[in-house]
């Protein structure tokens, strides 16, 4: 698997970052803007799939970034 991968599941410029360290298998779900990378969920990653949880947190997180950063506080 690459250390960065596509996730359209949760949206236009989101992907995945792998790294791991001598325990664990870290990944990072990332958006990557104009003028900014959004980080939205960093999580030990422990099976195959991305759980659902984490795909609706990072969904959210980037729409609530997208509110704020337009100024619609």
């Amino acid at each position: 698997m690459p250390h960065s991968r596509p996730m359209p599941v949760i949206g236009a410029r989101c992907h995945e970052l792998r790294v791991q360290d001598e325990r664990r298998i870290w990944r990072v779900i990332y958006r990557v803007d104009r003028d900014a990378i959004v980080i939205g969920e960093v999580f030990s990653k422990t099976t195959q799939a991305t759980p659902k949880a984490v795909i609706e947190r990072s969904e959210r997180r980037f729409r609530e970034y997208d509110r704020v950063s337009k100024g619609d506080l």
